[in-house]
């Protein structure tokens, strides 16, 4: 160590990634193979879909807050907020009925809620 060989090494600083699946039980193997293609479970994909929604769902508020839009704008915020809100509840039902257990539940978006959220953000 005090030559300095250990410095500079892979996950310098960070924890090891850990391998071992016996969480998985029956399921490691498969879990295995997925990882190993690129691939992710049904239930995971849906996750990472509705977390990108949740994220265009906050641009379009962002867009909104930033100052004031065109009547055009607005009605376009509008319509692109009620498409996400659609897809991400469309991906919750599908996150929900794929996991393996409610712990990776979702809770869907209130379309009436979300859309009063975004004419609050228009009046400013």
């Amino acid at each position: 160590m005090e030559e300095g060989k250990f410095d500079h090494l892979p996950y310098d600083g960070r924890p090891l990634p850990i391998e071992d699946e016996t969480f998985a039980g029956e399921w490691a193997s498969a879990f295995r193979m997925l990882r190993n293609a690129g691939a992710a479970p049904p239930w995971i994909e849906a996750d990472k879909q509705v977390r990108e929604l949740l994220e265009a769902r906050d641009r379009v508020l962002r867009r909104a807050e930033a100052g004031p839009l065109s009547t055009f704008t607005r009605q376009r915020d509008r319509g692109e907020l009620e498409r996400v809100v659609v897809g991400h509840n469309a991906a919750v039902a599908r996150l929900n009925a794929e996991a393996p257990t409610d712990r990776q539940h979702r809770r869907p978006l209130s379309l009436p809620e979300e859309l009063a959220r975004l004419d609050a953000l228009h009046r400013r």
